[in-house]
């Protein structure tokens, strides 16, 4: 993949990770999700993908470190993703993630503020991960 290639691919993996923010979001503050954006697991967005293949290439060469960074602040990403849902959604498994959405839920205060509280995480994983990418940027044209 060309060095043009892949900061489009990050810029794409930005912007789909505030989308997740915004579900995340809706979630919190409507209750509501809708069926696509449910997924959770780090692998199954476009970045997570590129991650598991092509990234594991690049993470090979000398000084990609803060790839290896990014991979694990974006499995943390997905994970307090993954929790804001499992808030909503107590019974929840990948399984019942196909049944039929959006889903509406009565919770907990206690439950509400740890949902709003994983958010501000969700929130705070996004900007460090954003920093990361521009670091990836600078090593990818140095290559």
């Amino acid at each position: 993949m060309d060095t043009k290639t892949l900061v489009a691919l990050l810029q794409k993996a930005k912007e789909a990770h505030v989308e997740w923010i915004v579900s995340a979001q809706d979630l919190t503050e409507n209750m509501y999700i809708q069926k696509e954006c449910v997924s959770i697991d780090e692998s199954e967005c476009v970045f997570g993908k590129w991650l598991d293949t092509e990234g594991q290439n690049i993470m090979a060469k000398p000084g990609m470190n803060v790839l290896k960074e990014i991979e694990v602040k974006h499995f943390d990403f997905h994970n307090v993703y993954s929790n804001i849902v499992s808030i909503y959604s107590p019974e929840s498994n990948n399984n019942v993630f196909t049944k039929l959405l959006p889903w509406k839920m009565r919770i907990s205060p206690d439950q509400e503020a740890k949902a709003k509280n994983e958010l501000i995480v969700l929130k705070r994983h996004f900007d460090e991960l954003k920093t990361m990418f521009l670091r990836l940027e600078r090593c990818i044209a140095a290559l």
